[in-house]
């Protein structure tokens, strides 16, 4: 039908550039954020997904950073105990000396001087072993003495299902008190010394190895975590993002698609002038 009122022609040509033109909006939009799933417009389901995914990378987040202060106290701890010892095993060779017969009374009270400088050097490195106000090699309520207190554990979350660790205390300050109620005054007062030494040395050393193997824990639910927040990024990026590549194809492609619409949207527009001949 030959009318100027209704272009059937012409709706479905612009119908079509209607559509090109959605088309180019959705890929523009593509291009200039990254992601094929921006909202829940794009793909609902997807969307979902994605927010699910999301919320696991932020509680991974918070996990690595709970780790993160755990691995600092852990660090600062075994610097302290690090220079804790080297002190300590200097203090046996003076305990040693100290147990000598042959010293006069002053050479006895130098050495007792000694003794008690190094015991108030290791004192200062334990109270100094503190990250963040948090000390695992003393008892922060009754330090340096032989009152029975709690283990300042320090308990952090390990995993996004809810797992914890337990960075355990150490309690040095006890052993410390200890050798701090005894004396090198007399060659007899350095053997008891000597006694109460290797006594708590291998408990020091003990200590140690507890504090080195829970560093370790942490060191590898560290990389475990940051192996699996890598991997959560992946599976998000598998869903959601845009690939570049053949986003730039198909923006040339429906601006191509554009061109052509507006050309036969043109046409279709022309087509009730033809009419005006059958009037001359």
């Amino acid at each position: 039908m030959s009318s100027i009122l209704t272009n059937v022609g012409a709706h479905i040509a612009l119908q079509s550039l209607n559509g090109v033109n959605n088309d180019l909006d959705v890929v523009q939009n593509r291009v200039s954020t990254g992601l094929k799933v921006g909202g829940a417009v794009d793909d609902a389901s997807s969307f979902a997904i994605a927010q699910g995914t999301r919320g696991n990378l932020k509680a991974y987040s918070a996990v690595s950073q709970g780790l993160a202060n755990a691995r600092g106290v852990s660090q600062v701890a075994l610097s302290g105990m690090d220079s804790f010892v080297e002190i300590w095993s200097d203090l046996k060779k003076k305990i040693v000396e100290g147990m000598n017969a042959a010293n006069t009374t002053e050479q006895q009270a130098l050495l007792e001087a000694d003794y008690q400088n190094m015991l108030n050097d290791a004192r200062n490195i334990l109270q100094g072993a503190s990250y963040q106000g948090t000390n695992i090699l003393i008892e922060i309520a009754v330090p340096f003495n032989l009152a029975v207190g709690q283990v300042n554990d320090v308990n952090v979350i390990a995993d996004i299902d809810g797992s914890s660790f337990t960075l355990r205390g150490q309690r040095i300050d006890l052993y410390w008190a200890l050798q701090n109620a005894e004396n090198i005054q007399t060659p007899a007062n350095a053997q008891a010394a000597l006694t109460a030494w290797e006594t708590n040395f291998p408990l020091i050393m003990e200590a140690v190895g507890q504090l080195g193997a829970d560093r370790r824990k942490l060191d590898a639910q560290d990389t475990f975590i940051s192996r699996m927040t890598d991997a959560t990024q992946e599976g998000l990026g598998a869903i959601v993002d845009a690939d570049m590549a053949k986003e730039s194809a198909r923006v040339l492609a429906i601006q191509t698609q554009q061109q052509l619409s507006v050309q036969t949207l043109s046409i279709a527009n022309g087509r009730p002038k033809v009419l005006l001949d059958l009037f001359d």
